[in-house]
């Protein structure tokens, strides 16, 4: 069991003394009220979610419950949230008891690795005060988990879930047991342990659709095209992607904690971990270079181009996998001693780790036919026509001429295997020393003056091994004769039998619906992919005595990438003052943070590590007021300067190419944190038992704004090894060897396929075809400025069962805008939640509903790249082109709990019921992909003892 206000110790503000009674946190109910009162008494402007009692988080997944706040949206990966936007804002901390986690990135854990059912609280922190860490721009997700010492007797708890995913139609198991007591040691004081330990498995899918879309200037049987520009929009390179990803993790937790009899102070070892691993395994069916032929039925609409042909087009089926294997950990050793009666020091030793390792492999074939190699010698394409049409945003009907282009053993022979194992290291350990004297010089006005200094050393490091057999089907040759040694998908099979088959999921694209027959659908994968030691093997026997062969295995193979080697090592050192005042009704914490920092990049060039430094400087002052208005209404204001570091990879020069060497991204160390101001103006209003209606309007000014440019990087790795089949993507050189900021691309309204391809592979052998390269660069200035609304009651003072009945409900706008006049990234204009509960004696019920409208998801969008407001052919004209939106998007969801005694309830949880898919819109709202993840469905039983 839980009391309540305990939480916001450290920053809580007076409130009438009625009010800050304990609150025994039991049921939906007591959950909400103390979240409520938590709000209430801390000094910030604050919002939380409380845990109903032990390993009992409302939702199963920390992001998910979190959506429920107001202000907050999440990110999803398959479906399951991973990671918040404050306030619009991705760039945020997630801390573990106030102190770093460690992810890939600067986001710290990723909240679907670390289990809801450790957690007492969770605090989303919107004004900062001088002694948190900085390094949230939108907000800190502030975890909190149960110390030993505040239970009050022995206690153990589990929970058991089956969890059922209805793409999949896998049934996985989810389980959570703690067992927790403390110890009156007499003299020597008292001790408490706690350990946790969480296990789940998951097995969950993601189906995708694609086009890429771009202006064409022609016209649709005698009318001009439907955008500004009188272009019309083209989709083309139909591609289909379905994942199936495998997900395992299990988390221990185990808190020691001892104080003395005396209770002048307290120590504690916190020892965290994680292990998440799995795999991601999928296909990507990709049709591309076909030409556009109209007919009497073809029309325009939002989309583009409707009811048409592709002429002579070609497939290229891919199989991925993409195993991942993640191990972290945070470990603190810590404590508080009172030194005087109104002196208090504390310190904290803490380290954190993640390490990740990701063995990311695909297997490409490429339509060749065999009969006439057989007959020729000669490599023909197996091209079909594709008839397209599509009712509003279904997915659309694609029928081939050729019904097997992509299952035909035949017709598709192997053009590459490529392994790439990326390894990334992030490590950091952190000390901090902090003073708290009460009352200081006897001032009752300065309630407590606070003084703290904290260091940190972090490393950063990626590394990349690679092994990759290119265009097999054209490239290899037996060594006896020159001939050419190409490998179809019949010759593999009839070798390793069941190697490739075909593959048609029954409930594929459920939820947008489907037009019509959809022939991308059904396609050969290849089964063994997971077992890349396996299929490397099988390999090196088909194309033994060629100038592919190779011996030994696929480890001793891979090579070392120096060219996306990255390694970022950065020392921080942070001092703070900090003062809570009092004047009666009005109380104020003021103070200000500064923080120096020390970065190290260090790359490959020329073989040789070569290492660039940057360092600055920051000063954070904050102010967060809070004027008691009366016994139940509150006014807060908040002024706040807060800074974030640029991510590692934005801060490495690394040049990390694709797979077909046409596009690369790089960092810069010069880059500057994104810096912001920020006001906050707050009213709550409280009544009642738990009631609440708040209304806040915040205002962010964020300097050194990140931004990017593109250029066509010239690179001798392109004449060796660059991919032109699509050659439309293929950046152009004025001058061999000679990078240029300009962007030179040949279309199909210069060649055909046949002669496109030929053109730029002669530039490409002539050193004229470059890289397009996206660098990050300091911006200028953007703004988020927005409101919100908050509102939770409980109908207590209705009759009988419904009494228990309430409802929750929150409102946010948020109005941003970049330099070029795009919204920031991620930020929907309008977000809001609605909550339906009821509790009573021994049932309950939830019906949960988020809503938000389109935003700007990412920029430069390689599918869209074309693409601006006015749909002309991209030039270098002012304009943005390549901005991608996700479209509006509601979920509805709902749980139910049955306690069957006080030891024992049954719960169950139904996560996006009515199966809604994400849309992702052009600049011109065009839908160009579609993405549809499981409904997840799940009942268990809790035990309590």
């Amino acid at each position: 069991m839980f009391a309540m206000p305990s939480y916001a110790a450290e920053n809580e503000t007076p409130a009438p003394k009625d009010d800050i009674e304990v609150i025994e946190v039991t049921g939906m109910l007591g959950s909400m009220k103390a979240a409520a009162l938590l709000k209430r008494t801390d000094g910030r402007i604050v919002d939380a979610i409380v845990a109903e009692d032990i390993g009992k988080l409302p939702d199963n997944n920390i992001a998910e419950a979190l959506q429920r706040v107001t202000g907050v949206s999440i990110n999803s990966d398959f479906g399951v949230g991973d990671s918040v936007s404050i306030r619009g804002l991705p760039q945020n901390r997630v801390e573990l008891n106030g102190r770093s986690t460690i992810g890939d990135s600067r986001n710290g854990i990723s909240l679907q690795d670390f289990p809801s059912s450790f957690l007492k609280a969770v605090e989303v922190v919107k004004s900062p005060t001088a002694d948190m860490i900085e390094g949230a721009l939108g907000g800190t997700v502030s975890l909190k988990t149960v110390r030993p010492l505040d239970l009050d007797k022995l206690t153990g708890a589990f929970s058991l879930d089956a969890e059922y995913a209805d793409k999949t139609e896998n049934i996985a198991p989810i389980f959570t047991g703690s067992i927790g007591n403390n110890w009156d040691l007499g003299d020597a004081g008292y001790f408490g342990a706690m350990a946790m330990l969480s296990y789940q498995d998951r097995e969950i899918r993601q189906d995708q659709f694609s086009s890429k879309a771009r202006p064409v200037d022609t016209d649709i049987n005698g009318a001009e095209g439907n955008t500004p520009s009188g272009n019309i929009i083209l989709r083309d390179e139909h591609s289909v992607e379905q994942y199936l990803e495998s997900r395992e993790r299990t988390a221990l937790n185990l808190s020691l904690q001892w104080a003395p009899q005396s209770n002048d102070g307290m120590f504690y070892l916190d020892l965290n971990v994680t292990e998440r691993q799995g795999s991601q395994e999928g296909s990507s069916i990709l049709g591309v270079v076909g030409a556009l032929e109209t007919n009497s039925g073809t029309t325009q609409d939002a989309n583009g181009v409707n009811n048409y042909t592709l002429v002579n087009e070609f497939g290229i089926p891919k199989t991925y996998s993409d195993f991942r294997q993640t191990d972290s950990y945070s470990h603190a050793f810590g404590g508080e001693w009172n030194i005087a009666e109104n002196v208090m020091i504390s310190g904290e030793v803490a380290v954190a780790s993640s390490e990740s390792v990701r063995p990311d492999a695909e297997f490409t074939l490429r339509p060749v036919q065999k009969s006439v190699f057989e007959a020729t010698g000669d490599l023909v394409n197996y091209v079909y026509d594709g008839v397209f049409s599509q009712n509003g945003n279904q997915l659309p009907s694609i029928i081939h001429s050729q019904s097997d282009a992509f299952t035909s053993e035949q017709n598709l022979a192997l053009r590459t295997f490529k392994v790439e194992d990326r390894r990334t290291y992030n490590d950091e350990t952190a000390a901090r020393f902090d003073i708290e004297i009460s009352e200081p010089l006897g001032l009752e006005w300065v309630s407590t003056l606070k003084a703290g200094v904290r260091v940190t050393e972090r490393d950063y490091e990626y590394e990349q091994y690679k092994e990759e057999l290119n265009d097999i089907y054209r490239k290899a040759f037996n060594n006896s004769d020159g001939s050419l040694a190409t490998v179809w998908v019949d010759d593999y099979n009839g070798a390793f039998p069941g190697s490739f088959s075909t593959i048609s999921y029954d409930n594929s694209f459920d939820q947008i619906g489907h037009t019509g027959q959809n022939d991308l659908l059904t396609y050969l994968i290849y089964n063994n992919l997971s077992d890349l030691e396996g299929t490397y093997s099988q390999l090196q026997k088909l194309l033994a005595g060629t100038n592919y062969a190779t011996t030994g295995s696929l480890a001793d193979n891979q090579e070392f990438q120096e060219s996306a080697y990255q390694n970022v090592a950065e020392d921080t050192t942070a001092a703070y003052v900090s003062a809570h005042l009092n004047f009666d009704n009005i109380t104020a914490i003021v103070g200000g943070r500064y923080i120096k920092t020390d970065l190290e990049s260090t790359v490959y060039l020329d073989g040789a590590k070569v290492t660039g430094e940057n360092n600055y400087s920051d000063f954070l002052p904050s102010l967060n007021v809070t004027y008691n208005y009366s016994d139940e209404t509150l006014f807060r204001f908040a002024a706040a300067k807060v800074m974030r570091r640029a991510n590692f990879s934005e801060l490495s020069p690394a040049f990390v190419i694709n797979n077909d060497r046409t596009a690369a991204t790089q960092g810069a160390i010069g880059l500057d944190p994104y810096r912001a101001t920020q006001f906050d103006l707050s009213v709550e209003h409280y009544f009642d038992e738990g009631n609440m209606l708040s209304f806040a309007v915040f205002y962010k000014d964020v300097e050194s704004f990140l931004s990017n440019e593109v250029s066509c990087v010239a690179d001798p790795i392109t004449t060796t090894g660059q991919n032109v089949t699509q050659w439309n993507n293929v950046c152009q050189l004025n001058t061999a060897g000679v990078s240029q900021d300009e962007m030179v691309f040949s279309d199909s309204t210069q060649f055909g396929d046949a002669e496109g391809m030929a053109h730029v592979a002669a530039l490409r052998d002539a050193g004229r075809t470059g890289i397009a390269t996206t660098q990050d660069k300091n911006g200028e200035n953007g703004k988020v400025q927005g409101f919100e609304v908050g509102y939770q009651q409980f109908f207590t003072f209705l009759p009988g069962a419904f009494s228990g009945l309430g409802v929750s409900a929150n409102y946010t706008y948020a109005d941003s805008e970049q330099p070029n006049g795009s919204p920031l990234l991620q930020i929907s204009k309008n977000t809001y939640n609605l909550q339906a509960f009821w509790e009573y004696e021994d049932l309950a019920a939830r019906l949960a509903y988020n809503y938000r409208d389109s935003f700007l998801d990412t920029e430069n969008e390689k599918r869209v790249e074309n693409i601006n407001y006015l749909g002309t052919i991209k030039t270098d004209d002012g304009t943005v082109y390549g901005n991608n939106y996700r479209e509006d998007r509601g979920q509805l969801d709902f749980s139910a709990s049955w306690n069957i005694n006080e030891h024992f309830t049954v719960v169950a949880n139904a996560s996006n019921l009515t199966g809604e898919p994400s849309i992702y819109l052009s600049e011109l709202g065009g839908a160009w992909k579609y993405t549809e993840a499981d409904r997840r469905y799940s009942v268990g039983i809790r035990g309590k003892f």
